[in-house]
């Protein structure tokens, strides 16, 4: 039996009575343990605490037998019988002392009870907690993938970043979390990779994104232009007759991961001139006389 457990009470922390079925323990905490989540609350203390404490409650209430001990000795902490029949209050610091080790009350009565409870308490094996952690990338360091360090309380963890990640994937670092306790194994260490932008190229999953501006004549008659790539530009037809905002698919030249290799996906934004000169001008009038529907929203009932 350790002290803490005459000094909390772990009902009361996951908020369900004593008496609650063990189903009922386990959906508490599941609760509170998504609602209080370091990471869902990064850099909010209060809230890592409460974390904390709904492990801590779950880590005894969730396990039959470590409740039963526990429901055992907060019974007994509190009230010893008496050979005259009564009962005396006992207080912690009666059955633990000023250095908290537990000592007979009567003789080989109470203390053993105890003492066998608590021996077996504190010989459980339990792994210890994850933690979790971000991780800034630059843009090619996702897509290239890279090997790179991150400090642990005070500790540096090597952590191997996939080829092709992308912004908000988590990493598992097996073993990286906090100790275990009484031997049981270290807890996991969750990275959470930021990647940073492109100036030029966006990105949908595996797929890279450009737009590309074309001109009213190539978007018009049709042309080949060049377009940029993570490797060698490639060339791209364009139809006569393109519209502006219409998305090419050039396959194979997105982002490539273990697994597969994204397509880059190329939408054209055809380009007003801002000046015209009076030749040009002129032109387009002639050119404007010539379209035989002029109006291109008779569709929609305007002149």
């Amino acid at each position: 039996m350790r002290k803490e457990w005459l000094e909390t009470d772990y009902y009361a922390l996951l908020g369900v009575p004593k008496d609650a079925p063990q189903k009922d323990i386990k959906k508490a905490y599941r609760k509170l343990a998504q609602q209080y989540h370091p990471d869902k609350n990064p850099g909010d203390t209060a809230s890592e605490n409460r974390f904390k404490e709904a492990s801590e409650a779950y880590d005894v209430l969730g396990d039959p037998e470590q409740r039963k001990e526990y429901d055992h000795a907060r019974q007994m902490g509190r009230f010893v019988g008496t050979p005259g029949g009564g009962q005396q209050y006992v207080r912690v610091e009666d059955l633990f002392g000023e250095g908290g080790a537990p000592f007979d009350l009567f003789g080989s009565g109470v203390g053993d009870l105890f003492g066998r409870a608590g021996s077996r308490a504190r010989t459980v094996a339990r792994p210890g907690r994850d933690l979790s952690a971000d991780m800034a990338l630059t843009f090619h360091e996702a897509i290239a993938g890279v090997t790179k360090e991150i400090s642990i309380n005070g500790a540096k963890v090597r952590v191997k970043i996939p080829q092709g990640i992308d912004d908000g994937a988590r990493i598992r670092v097996r073993g990286k979390g906090e100790p275990g306790i009484n031997g049981g194994p270290a807890g996991d260490l969750y990275v959470t990779v930021r990647v940073g932008s492109h100036p030029v190229f966006g990105r949908t999953g595996g797929n890279l994104r450009l737009i590309v501006p074309i001109t009213f004549v190539e978007a018009a008659l049709g042309a080949t232009i060049s377009v940029p790539t993570l490797g060698e530009t490639v060339k791209l037809k364009i139809p006569a007759g393109t519209p502006n905002a219409k998305t090419f698919r050039v396959r194979g030249r997105g982002i490539a991961t273990a697994k597969a290799t994204g397509d880059m996906l190329v939408t054209v934004e055809v380009a007003v001139p801002a000046a015209l000169s009076d030749e040009q001008r002129a032109k387009l009038k002639e050119f404007g006389e010539l379209d035989p529907d002029p109006n291109p929203r008779t569709h929609l009932g305007v002149s």
